[in-house]
């Protein structure tokens, strides 16, 4: 089943990487379990950015995002050296959810998606072990 991309989404982060030797597998192409790697490198970098720590609470204490599922479609294999640039999209917030998207490709192929991936991510209570609600500043990062 393929998921696709929705046409309503708000562009948050972008990053370049290049495929490293040990991201391929005997096949001679970035293992599929990378990209979801890739996929978490780009979100953690986002949210980061703006202060937040994802996974730095090691005592169950205060709240924090999980992300509740993860998808990611293949459309073309990407293999060492390449360039890769990841646009990362969010949307669709709603009381405790939030979902993020992205798009992969090679720099030398501007527009060309190699890779296009997402998943939900939940806003939890830790001690609870329970969904929240949404904090209004992480709302405001995804247009909530």
């Amino acid at each position: 089943m393929r998921i696709e991309l929705p046409e309503q989404k708000t562009w948050v982060y972008e990053t370049r990487f290049g495929v490293r030797w040990g991201d391929m597998d005997a096949m001679g192409h970035v293992n599929n379990a990378q990209y979801f790697r890739y996929l978490e490198t780009a979100r953690i970098d986002w949210m980061s950015g703006f202060g937040l720590k994802p996974g730095l609470n090691r005592e169950g204490q205060g709240q924090g995002p999980v992300v509740v599922n993860a998808f990611c479609n293949f459309y073309q294999q990407l293999a060492y050296p390449d360039e890769v640039l990841l646009k990362m999209f969010v949307s669709d917030p709603a009381r405790t959810t939030f979902e993020t998207w992205a798009t992969m490709e090679r720099v030398a192929q501007p527009g060309v998606v190699c890779a296009a991936g997402g998943g939900t991510v939940i806003w939890v209570d830790f001690s609870k072990q329970k969904a929240t609600d949404l904090p209004d500043w992480i709302r405001s990062k995804v247009g909530g």
